[in-house]
């Protein structure tokens, strides 16, 4: 949610934000419509107050038993039919430019990358090495079934994007997502939390699901939203509040499942593992100062990598241009893996910094130390990380010519000193 005030003090800058976003200019109507609510409660005012104060001398005349003058009892009938219709009139004005800046997406920071779309997207930095392999590697898909990856049970239950995990895998699956919360608890100091996964409209308003995206997500039938990520949760969890700036920084962990319609992804990802309906992640989210934001969301990614260089996969580090960044996103760093049978980076992580804008929305603030007003905190989420799309490297990048999968060191503990998952007969 924007500040309507900082619009107005600086309409360019708001716009020019817009502009790398590939947005057109929306200040004027903004601050018009503004203008114009402003107006209508000075007017409001005036006339609350000018009823008031003949109501008053109404009743005093009425108290004495004189007669009301004529040109009295007509101002005051006119009042009050007007205060309300002037009420009401600010009621509206105020709901049509909530729900324009309610529809506007956070506005870059200075150093991300304009673009249109990923091509323009920069990469920061490698880490590891692509594996070598003396066979042509196969993509997860392939090797997955004989490990339990039971697409067609998926999609008999419950339609396409949906998988049936078994076996193997579903060890591998779980050792995935203990292996994540035990690093970002115990390595790098998130606090673990269990989440409701079902909430209401005003905590997906909060985070930015709503309104603009309410298709990609799932709706109960008495109205409330199966969460695409905890992060909308967590986040919300400081809603409505005032913080002491000492409790800050707030930094959460929770895995949990994850569910997405995937309606702007329609014939995307068709195959495999890589893009379903329900998934699990584990999820990292921060309240922090405005002063420190930007070192957390360098702390929160370099989090996300700790874990894929525990377990041994080659990634890089990409920002994320305008054209790219999500809704609530003021910068993102992407973290995308190698996988062999596809040969090429897919996005395994994805770390957004989103300033005040979510706080905004929330009502979610804090009180420097010693001072008297409060300012909005600045939020921050991660995925650290998605465990199906790290399961599929896994399988992708320790691969053997027999169909079997290599057990990376980090995870061996979790499976029992397992070292190799055999394929079934």
């Amino acid at each position: 949610m924007h500040d309507i005030r900082a619009i107005r003090e600086n309409p360019g800058l708001f716009d020019e934000g817009l502009a790398k976003r590939g947005l057109a200019p929306m200040a004027s109507q903004l601050v018009e419509l503004d203008q114009r609510r402003r107006d209508n409660i000075a007017h409001t005012q005036s006339l609350q107050a000018e009823r008031k104060e003949l109501s008053q001398r109404y009743g005093q005349l009425k108290a004495r038993g004189e007669t009301v003058p004529s040109e009295l009892e007509l101002r005051v009938q006119f009042l009050k039919q007007h205060v309300p219709q002037a009420e009401e009139e600010e009621g509206k004005l105020q709901s049509e430019l909530d729900s324009l800046l309610a529809a506007i997406p956070n506005l870059p920071l200075a150093d991300v990358p304009e673009g249109a779309d990923e091509e323009k997207n920069a990469e920061m930095h490698l880490i590891g090495s692509q594996p070598d392999f003396d066979f042509d590697p196969k993509e997860h898909d392939a090797i997955g079934p004989a490990l339990g990856l039971d697409f067609e049970t998926g999609a008999a239950l419950a339609g396409s994007r949906f998988t049936f995990v078994r076996g193997s895998a579903a060890r591998l699956h779980r050792a995935l997502g203990q292996f994540m919360l035990d690093t970002l608890t115990r390595d790098h100091g998130y606090e673990e939390a269990v989440v409701p996964l079902l909430v209401r409209d005003e905590i997906m308003f909060g985070t930015g699901q709503l309104p603009k995206f309410a298709e990609d997500s799932f709706r109960t039938e008495d109205g409330r939203w199966l969460i695409p990520t905890s992060e909308v949760s967590l986040t919300n969890s400081v809603r409505e509040q005032i913080l002491s700036e000492a409790e800050l920084p707030l930094r959460f962990t929770a895995l949990t499942p994850c569910f997405r319609s995937e309606a702007g992804a329609a014939g995307r990802d068709t195959r495999g593992y890589i893009r379903q309906h329900q998934f699990e992640k584990a999820e990292m989210v921060s309240i922090t100062t405005p002063e420190t934001s930007d070192a957390e969301h360098e702390r929160m990614t370099a989090c996300a990598e700790d874990i894929l260089t525990k377990l041994g996969l080659h990634f890089r580090r990409m920002k994320l241009c305008t054209g790219d960044m999500g809704f609530s996103a003021a910068r993102t760093y992407d973290l995308e893996v190698w996988l062999p049978g596809q040969a090429r980076y897919r996005e395994i992580s994805s770390c957004s910094t989103c300033t005040d804008f979510q706080a905004r929305r929330m009502n979610a603030r804090y009180r420097p130390e010693g001072e008297k007003g409060t300012r909005f905190v600045h939020t921050l989420n991660g995925s650290g990380l998605a465990v199906g799309r790290t399961l599929v490297a896994v399988i992708e990048n320790y691969q053997q010519a027999d169909g079997s999968v290599a057990v990376p060191q980090a995870l061996q503990p979790y499976l029992r000193g397992l070292n190799r998952l055999e394929p079934s007969a």
